[in-house]
């Protein structure tokens, strides 16, 4: 049931991030995803991986679709003045993501070709959707350019946090639990 909720979830919270950024407003996707995301660390068996997913996964976001934006091929509505800097409604998307890679699609972790396969494919699709169903991304002339950029940040992206997670989660599991007994 928690796989199914995670997934879900996490696609809510795109719906209320790009039906709110089509309409110029960022925080619906902001709302949405502290609730994912609190929601999912209350759940979560190791929230401290979980945390360092999300920063991570956000230092991603800023990477990927700050040069998305900054190179002019990708315009985000709802977005800031300065295209460089990532939209605060996709940093959203991002950090939920992130709730996804020990639940979900934690698949990925241990497939690392997959990873790099879906941040290359399905990740810019999602983009696709966005621009055409919500008019919160819109694509420069030729499309297939951004699209492209996109595709790379996510195929290097993707494979990283998974590999992270699972690392961090192997780690997490390795660390003796402290009981407060004495031994």
């Amino acid at each position: 049931m928690h796989f199914w909720g995670n997934l879900i979830g996490n696609q809510l919270v795109w719906f209320c991030a790009v039906a709110g950024a089509g309409r110029g407003l960022y925080w619906p996707g902001l709302l949405a995803a502290a609730a994912f995301v609190l929601s999912q660390l209350l759940l979560s068996p190791r929230p401290v991986v979980d945390l360092k997913l999300i920063a991570l996964a956000i230092g991603c976001g800023l990477v990927v679709d700050g040069v998305a934006g900054a190179s002019g091929r990708v315009v985000y509505a709802a977005g800031n003045a300065e295209r460089a800097l990532a939209p605060i409604w996709i940093l959203a998307l991002w950090a939920s993501f992130a709730m996804t890679l020990t639940v979900s699609f934690a698949a990925l972790q241990r497939r690392w070709r997959l990873a790099v396969l879906v941040g290359l494919l399905l990740a810019p699709l999602a983009y696709v959707s966005a621009a055409r169903g919500f008019s919160s991304v819109r694509f420069a002339t030729p499309a297939w350019q951004g699209i492209a950029l996109l595709g790379i940040g996510w195929a290097l992206a993707l494979p990283l946090l998974a590999t992270c997670a699972r690392r961090w989660q192997r780690a997490c599991r390795a660390e003796p639990m402290e009981t407060g007994e004495a031994r």
